[in-house]
């Protein structure tokens, strides 16, 4: 049987890359969800060989890690740039933000029904921030198009999970990256995981992160 295994749509970032690969290459899968407990998840640790989200099931083959989910569903079906130039500039991004940007993550943790402004300007974040934004602003300038490299693609799956994090703390944007992250976030895919992500249970939410408004 084929399946995808994700954690909790409202806070698993990495399953929301793993996951918007997996419906972009049209694979046929069951979805199932574990419920996260932030940080140390028993069935998390029995399913998955390496003991995180997401993982994917698909006609005999295991794969984990979002990034290798993405390079999976990108030998089915067309997720990079046609051009070598930009493919590469698409693998280089997506890699720098696959293993990188770690205050961004640490202070602005992904909650897509959340609302945080403000919270989280810490000065690495602000640094990684500012480093997104010219990552952006350098693709969609060669692309000319809404998304980083025309069409929804790759990079702008790894890169989605930002987008929903600036929608929940609202840092100071420039328009272009404000326009980038309306684009993202109007995608019908991840406009369906946001809606999925509020129609979770609410004993799923993990209190730390439902508590990111509070001062300090």
């Amino acid at each position: 049987m084929n399946r995808l295994y994700i954690g909790n749509r409202r806070y698993s970032s990495w399953s929301l890359r793993g996951w918007l690969a997996v419906k972009l290459a049209g694979l046929e899968v069951e979805e199932i969800v574990i419920p996260l407990a932030g940080g140390n998840t028993p069935e998390v640790k029995r399913i998955s060989p390496s003991g995180f989200v997401p993982l994917l099931e698909h006609n005999g083959n295991l794969v984990w890690d979002s990034l290798a989910i993405v390079e999976y569903c990108a030998e089915l079906t067309p997720l990079w740039p046609a051009d070598r130039a930009a493919r590469a500039t698409a693998r280089a991004i997506s890699a720098e933000m696959h293993s990188g940007f770690r205050d961004l993550r640490n202070d602005m943790p992904m909650n897509v029904c959340g609302s945080f402004p403000g919270h989280g300007r810490t000065p690495g974040a602000a640094a990684d921030i500012a480093r997104i934004e010219l990552l952006w602003s350098e693709a969609r300038m060669r692309s000319g198009g809404s998304f980083l490299f025309g069409a929804f693609g790759a990079a702008d799956v790894m890169f989605a999970p930002v987008a929903a994090r600036f929608a929940t703390y609202r840092p100071e944007l420039t328009p272009e990256s404000e326009e980038y992250c309306s684009a993202v976030l109007s995608h019908p895919l991840v406009a369906e995981w946001i809606a999925a992500a509020a129609a979770e249970p609410a004993e799923w939410r993990i209190a730390r992160y439902e508590a990111a408004a509070l001062p300090g």
